[in-house]
């Protein structure tokens, strides 16, 4: 590994635009949508990926179970795939349906990343945690560098966006 990555807005930055990518699945599924207006101040996990690796879809099962859990507190999760390969929408619905997505939204994007979000060109995958607009925890990712243990220290964040109750 050269150095660790940045990739993404970073904990302490607000993030400073919003964009509307195709939503794949959820309530906006076939249309552009911008998923940060639709969360508002609300608590949000954002992704970007590149691919739907295996272990990319093992933590999407675990962060959508985390969000039907956290549904008090409206807390949104959703990922952004940067990628402009033409089979991808019908992966992603079947992905979704295959695993039993539920609240967790997939989108596409241009391989570039949305405007104003800085995502480096060799992240495979980001990881952006964020509340109110404030980004408190990112997580930043090589290909083939997301395992289990990652995915676990994802997890371990969630309580920085979320309101004790």
């Amino acid at each position: 590994m050269a150095g660790e990555l940045r990739s993404g807005p970073q904990p302490g930055e607000r993030l400073a635009a919003t964009f509307e990518p195709l939503n794949v699945t959820g309530e906006h599924a076939g249309d552009l949508h911008c998923l940060v207006c639709e969360y508002g101040l609300s608590p949000v996990v954002m992704m970007f990926a590149r691919e739907p690796s295996e272990a990319l879809v093992q933590l999407l099962v675990k962060l959508d179970a985390a969000t039907g859990k956290h549904r008090s507190q409206e807390l949104g999760a959703f990922v952004v795939f940067l990628n402009d390969k033409p089979e991808l929408q019908g992966e992603l619905v079947a992905l979704a349906k295959k695993q039993g997505l539920k609240h967790l939204v997939l989108a596409i994007d241009a391989p570039a990343g949305p405007d104003g979000f800085k995502v480096a060109a060799e992240a495979d995958v980001t990881v952006v945690l964020y509340r109110e607009h404030a980004v408190k925890a990112n997580h930043a990712f090589r290909r083939g560098e997301l395992d289990g243990k990652a995915a676990e220290k994802i997890l371990a964040d969630l309580p920085k966006i979320l309101v004790e109750k």
